[in-house]
């Protein structure tokens, strides 16, 4: 059964997006099928993967509004198992159109209702923002996965998007799990980051992934060449702690112990 998970921080510069790029492609590599939905205007998860924004193309934006269908807008990548609905600028103009729509924050799960069967994960990269697309993605979801950075205000952040989780539960889509909190950009060379870890654990056990992503330059550095980490360095640091966490992920939806 395909798992939707979307991913989502209100705050920017945490590698959201990179979480997005490069877990699709981890999960690719094992052989999962794999369809990563950018939902976030900038397209920058549609760039990391080498679709440039420039001149018209296919996008989300028109699948969003009914518009195309999802066989019009997918876009396939190096990989025979990974494809991906690319966004666009025009993609900000949606939250306008759909204001006065009946039901907005279910359009996309209405859009992806039976149309992604043939895939076993959807990604969707959220835009760093509470705003109605991250309400569609976190509406059209099984589960949250929220990457975030061992800062100091990061957990009073994440008690906002907790909140926010328990809001749509409560009134949008009840069956919305945590699939898990990522702690992204990790430098234990800088000072208090190694303590901030330890207390987001202390605070939120299990709900915290095992697997850190470190702060590391290759990761920094694919995105420049429209590619995945582990397509541009296989053996880095970066490419290798996405690998561990596509693994957790698996192990946690077989229900292995």
């Amino acid at each position: 059964m395909v798992r939707v998970i979307a991913i989502v921080n209100q705050k920017g510069g945490v590698g959201k997006t990179a979480t997005a790029v490069n877990l699709a492609a981890a999960l690719a590599a094992a052989e999962q099928r794999v369809l990563l939905v950018d939902c976030d205007p900038q397209g920058n998860a549609s760039s990391g993967f080498g679709l440039r924004k420039g001149g018209p193309q296919p996008s989300l934006y028109p699948f969003l509004l009914g518009r195309n269908t999802l066989e019009q807008v997918v876009r396939t990548v190096v990989s025979p198992w990974l494809e991906v609905i690319p966004s666009s600028p025009d993609l900000s103009g949606a939250e306008i159109e759909l204001v006065t729509v009946s039901a907005r924050e279910s359009w996309l799960r209405k859009r992806l209702k039976g149309v992604i069967d043939d895939y076993d994960f959807v990604l969707l990269d959220c835009p760093p923002s509470l705003g109605l697309l991250t309400v569609n993605g976190l509406v059209a979801a099984d589960a949250v996965l929220v990457p975030m950075q061992c800062e100091f205000y990061a957990m009073e952040g994440m008690s906002q998007l907790l909140h926010t989780l328990d809001v749509v539960r409560r009134g949008l889509n009840p069956g919305l799990q945590l699939e898990g909190i990522l702690l992204t950009l990790f430098d234990a060379a800088v000072p208090g980051q190694v303590q901030i870890a330890q207390e987001v654990r202390h605070h939120l056990g299990v709900k915290v992934f095992a697997t850190v992503i470190p702060r590391q330059s290759a990761v920094n550095e694919a995105p420049s060449f429209g590619k995945p980490v582990l397509w541009y360095d296989l053996q880095s640091a970066g490419a290798q702690a996405y690998l561990r966490l596509a693994q957790e992920i698996l192990i946690k939806g077989s229900g292995a112990p």
